[in-house]
């Protein structure tokens, strides 16, 4: 199996968790999946999301730090940041991120 192919079937097993509420079991498959693909977006997200839910927002927060490096132009990962940060009581940062977002939202770059 290539590698994006076992990281494919590493990340759909961790989302298969994920639908299941099996969190735990999903973090440390997103866990492996930032190990073999450090640069790989979803992975980062889909850690941090996790992460989020289980209540580790420190750890969160520095993978959702992560997804916005790898894709300064994502709605999704800035809005997902903005709520770690909520859920942090972060909430200047939490509002930075947000307004990240909403450039995004109407059009804008955070990067060009």
């Amino acid at each position: 199996m290539a590698a994006d192919e076992a990281l494919d079937a590493l990340f759909d097993e961790a989302n298969g968790h994920l639908a299941l509420g099996e969190l735990d079991e999903a973090v440390a498959l997103y866990r492996r999946c930032v190990e073999i693909a450090p640069d790989c977006f979803d992975a980062w997200h889909a850690l941090g999301m996790g992460l989020m839910k289980i209540g580790n927002l420190r750890e969160a927060i520095g993978c959702g730090l992560k997804a916005v490096t790898l894709r300064p132009n994502d709605l999704l990962a800035w809005t997902s940041l903005s709520q770690m940060y909520v859920r942090d009581g972060n909430i200047p940062e939490a509002e930075s991120a947000k307004a990240n977002a909403r450039i995004l939202s109407l059009g804008g770059k955070v990067v060009r």
